[in-house]
């Protein structure tokens, strides 16, 4: 049976539009008028769908997130509503404890809070604020980014945390003025809590994805690139791994996932490497990325690995954030990688982080014409122009979150100094520059909103429009669903199957109820997802009530 779909402003490709596309076998058979319709379909049983003048896109390809940590955050206390102070965090926490039973060993964990926006206070939560709403039930707050977190007393005790506990390697747990630990947890600190919180099963661990799923399709997303096998301590990346495939024999998966994979540990990784495991393994639903590296933290958190110390840290006027790993740990990691046959996304926000990584990826042979693994970095915000040029040198993928702008805008200059900031974000650089530049989310550290991805990378601004940043880097409405659909595709090898509506390739595609390239860049957040359709299967109907 074909399917043709009619009435429509389809985009095809960058310059390219049709008003009817036809699907069959899951593929895109033809395209063109209601005529070339007509032509194709011949005498073969047809069924028609008017589109009503409606806008088509290719489905959108989410280049980052965390879709297992996505799903499960979606059971826990989401604070991401309630960040306007730390009274409203702890009311959440509170409103959440009496309305839901003890669960997972009694642990309360939430994540979305953001110290920035607090009125209140303008610090971080300490295990005492938590202690008043939590009582002896441990707990743990994650920040937005989730390279903070907050532990009260029950959890640390739990954890065996105490003033004279050794630091972790790659993080640290703070402690007040008399040494003893406040609570407040930073990147691989949190490790330290958050590995002994009761560990779910596989089939949790599957109904965490099926629910991510379902959310992403309704954003109109049909294929992430995500970074899952170390989203809870104690779960093995082969539990992960099984959980993804008895999803997909069980035909419910309804995103294309091209897994990142997060392997902490040197031993961990020549154990995935001596299975077999390599870039481009595994199926059409789920297929085996990149290694993931992560090199520093947030700038948020003020964590992110910089070349000179933060502009607005006045309490510690020498930070210059965390490095996860020396210099020869990350060379060491990406040249195994690469040997093996491994693709490499890193992590890296800070320009320090990301100097470090350049030069693991020369050590590991990258060079333009060179990288055909397309080893690239993830979020690469506090760019200069030497990192930009080296981008272009080394032919690495940049993997942006334009919709980190909508809270970046009002902190990158303080962090920085406007100077320094000057450089930062270059999203439309990159990408004159010839850099693959594809976008994402960081679910859950954003929602995976897709349209108010495009509109802050169309606008430059913050969603509610109050604050501009660098309004010469905003690309076009044509730009910006390139790095959401084709240029992703590339990212995982997937030029030539997803990413574009050309006969042939599959028949991925997102309808919108209106054409983004006219109805207002202010307004595009609030384009509605019509239908989503995973190999021609509609995933996701907005117009149902």
């Amino acid at each position: 049976m074909k399917d043709i779909y009619y009435n429509a402003v389809i985009y095809v490709k960058r310059g390219m539009y049709v008003s009817a596309i036809g699907v069959e076998n899951g593929r895109i058979g033809a395209l063109g008028d209601r005529a070339d319709m007509e032509a194709w379909v011949k005498k073969d049983p047809a069924v028609w769908h008017d589109l009503e003048e409606r806008f088509v896109v290719p489905g959108f390809v989410d280049s980052h997130m965390h879709l297992l940590e996505y799903g499960y955050g979606l059971t826990t206390v989401d604070l991401a509503s309630a960040t306007s102070s730390m009274a409203s965090v702890l009311d959440r926490v509170s409103e959440y404890m009496a309305a839901h039973e003890e669960a997972r060993g009694g642990w309360i964990v939430g994540r979305g809070w953001n110290h920035d926006y607090f009125q209140d206070v303008k610090r971080f939560p300490n295990r005492y604020d938590l202690d008043r709403v939590t009582g002896d039930r441990p707990g743990i707050l994650f920040r937005a980014c989730g390279h903070v977190a907050c532990a009260n007393s029950a959890a640390l005790a739990a954890a065996g945390i105490t003033g004279g506990s050794p630091q972790p390697e790659g993080g640290c747990f703070d402690v007040d003025g008399k040494g003893e630990p406040t609570g407040v947890l930073r990147e691989y600190g949190i490790n330290m809590v958050s590995r002994i919180i009761p560990s779910p099963g596989k089939e949790e661990i599957k109904e965490y994805i099926l629910t991510a799923m379902k959310k992403l399709n309704a954003y109109g997303i049909t294929s992430v690139q995500s970074d899952d096998l170390e989203a809870f301590p104690g779960v093995s990346y082969e539990a992960v791994l099984d959980a993804y495939r008895e999803l997909e024999s069980q035909g419910l998966m309804t995103v294309k996932v091209y897994e990142q994979c997060l392997l902490s540990g040197m031993d961990t990784l020549r154990d995935f490497v001596s299975k077999g495991y390599r870039t481009g393994a595994g199926s059409r639903f789920f297929t085996i990325g990149p290694l993931k590296v992560f090199t520093d933290g947030s700038l948020g958190a003020r964590t992110a690995l910089l070349s000179r110390p933060y502009a607005d840290d006045a309490e510690n006027p020498d930070n210059c954030g965390i490095s996860i790993y020396s210099q020869e740990e990350l060379d060491e990691k990406i040249c195994f990688a690469s040997e093996h046959g491994l693709q490499v996304a890193v992590h890296a926000i800070g320009d320090q982080a990301m100097d470090m990584t350049v030069r693991a990826f020369e050590k590991a042979g990258t060079a333009k014409g060179g990288n055909r693994l397309r080893h690239g970095i993830v979020h690469c915000q506090i760019t200069t122009k030497e990192l930009l040029k080296k981008f272009q040198e080394l032919d690495l993928h940049a993997y942006v979150q334009s919709i980190f702008l909508d809270y970046d805008n009002h902190i990158v200059e303080d962090r920085l100094g406007k100077e320094r900031a000057a450089d930062t974000y270059q999203f439309k650089t990159l990408l004159d520059m010839g850099v693959d530049v594809s976008n994402g989310s960081d679910a859950p550290v954003e929602n995976p909103h897709v349209l108010a991805g495009i509109q802050c990378a169309v606008t430059r601004t913050t969603l509610n429009g109050s604050k501009i940043f660098l309004p010469d880097q905003a690309l076009s409405v044509e730009e910006a669903l390139e790095t959401y659909s084709s240029i992703g595709a590339r990212a995982s090898f997937e030029e030539e199957e997803k990413g574009r509506l050309l006969p042939g390739m599959t028949a991925d595609f997102t309808v919108l109820a209106e054409d983004l390239r006219y109805c207002g860049p202010g307004r595009i957040k609030d384009v509605k997802v019509y239908q989503t359709f995973v190999d021609g299967i509609c995933v996701f109907d907005g117009s149902c009530p």
